[in-house]
């Protein structure tokens, strides 16, 4: 029994295989219309969702598949990308941004998953994943060997650069608050006169009146993320 069973389940799955139609991809070119609208569309919706790093730029596509369904198509893109000066917490779309400077580019190639429709413009993003890199140390100084070379923000050097910053921008804003340091994103070094440390970073708001001063602010409560602001900043601090 158990044999005639699994011998008809068999059939039955094979059955459905067979009267499955096959999925019918288009291949359409990377440079019409409805294509890049679709990427302009993933890109904007995979910068707003993520949480660290810069707002990304389309560079080129790569590739794209598309799929028809009822009220659009689900289209497979393949995008280049490049880093802009913009953290995705500015919420700034990538036209809104400016890219890198050579020296300073990062770039690699993001994968995305979205249903657009052509005529209403709607989409949703069900899924992507990005790789980037930076330039490496050597090509920077080939390209410009006077210009900054990237570092690792986590070293004290910058980290100290970072704080002497923040302390300076919490002295001359006019906020009742002290605001304290989420995470430094770049760091990089030059040399010319002497050397000079270059850093990015977040900052959030705290719960810490500036009057009385506090001596550790680091220890201040933060503000409930929906009410405090949280801006983006560079410095340069000669050693």
């Amino acid at each position: 029994m158990s044999l005639l069973i699994s011998f008809l389940i068999g059939t039955q799955m094979l059955h459905l295989v067979v009267a499955s139609p096959p999925l019918s991809f288009l291949f359409p070119s990377c440079n019409s219309l409805v294509v890049k609208a679709a990427a302009e569309a993933a890109l904007n919706k995979l910068n707003a969702d993520r949480r660290e790093g810069y707002v990304l730029s389309l560079q080129r596509i790569f590739n794209v598949h598309e799929l028809p369904q009822i009220g659009g198509s689900l289209f497979y893109l393949t995008m280049d990308v490049l880093e802009t000066e913009c953290h995705v917490l500015s919420r700034k779309l990538s036209k809104d941004c400016n890219v890198r400077h050579a020296h300073e580019t990062v770039y690699g190639q993001c994968k995305a998953k979205i249903h657009f429709n052509r005529n209403s413009n709607h989409s949703h993003l069900y899924s992507y994943d990005c790789v980037l890199q930076p330039l490496s140390n050597s090509a920077i100084t080939r390209g410009c060997p006077d210009c900054p070379v990237p570092g690792n923000p986590s070293e004290a050097t910058f980290q100290e650069t970072a704080a002497e910053s923040l302390a300076k921008f919490n002295a001359e804003n006019n906020h009742i608050h002290y605001f304290t340091i989420l995470n430094v994103t770049r760091a990089s070094s030059q040399w010319v006169v002497g050397p000079s440390n270059f850093v990015e970073y977040t900052i959030q708001e705290t719960c810490c009146r500036k009057s009385p001063p506090v001596p550790d602010i680091t220890k201040c409560p933060l503000l409930p993320s929906e009410t405090a602001v949280s801006i983006h900043t560079s410095c340069i601090k000669p050693i």
